[in-house]
C-alpha cells in the first residue's frame, strides 16, 4: 500500500518502506516505477527478516558504515539492503527472480 507523507519521509530522501507501507514524499512520485520497485525490494527485504530485525541489522550496519565512511550519504549508500535495492531498482523482474537472503550478496561488494 502506497501512502503519502511528506513528513514521515525524511529530509533528503523521497520514499521509506515501512513494512507493509510505502510512503512518498510527494504524490508524483507514485508513477515514479524505480521508486517504487527500490522500495517493494525492501519491503521483500524486511519479510525475509520478519521485520523488526531488519530495522535493527539496518541500523547496526549504518553506523558500521558511517564509522567507516565519516560521511551520512557515503553510509547510506553502502548499506548493504540499500546497494541491492540501488542496483535493481531498474529491473522490474528482479523480484520474480531474486532468491532468499539476495542482499548477502551486496554486503561485500565495493562501494557505490
Amino acid at each position: 500500500m502506497i501512502l503519502i507523507s511528506k513528513y514521515l519521509v525524511p529530509k533528503g530522501y523521497t520514499g521509506l518502506a515501512i513494512f507493509p507501507f510505502v510512503f512518498l514524499k510527494f504524490k508524483r512520485f507514485k508513477k515514479d516505477k524505480v521508486l517504487i520497485n527500490h522500495e517493494k525490494i525492501h519491503l521483500k527485504q524486511q519479510l525475509e527478516f520478519l521485520i523488526i530485525p531488519f530495522y535493527i541489522i539496518y541500523v547496526f550496519e549504518f553506523l558500521c558504515r558511517l564509522f567507516q565512511y565519516k560521511k551520512w550519504n557515503m553510509a547510506y549508500r553502502n548499506i548493504s539492503f540499500e546497494r541491492e535495492a540501488y542496483l535493481n531498482e531498474t529491473n522490474f523482474y528482479y523480484l520474480k527472480q531474486r532468491p532468499f537472503w539476495a542482499f548477502l550478496k551486496y554486503f561485500r561488494t565495493h562501494d557505490i
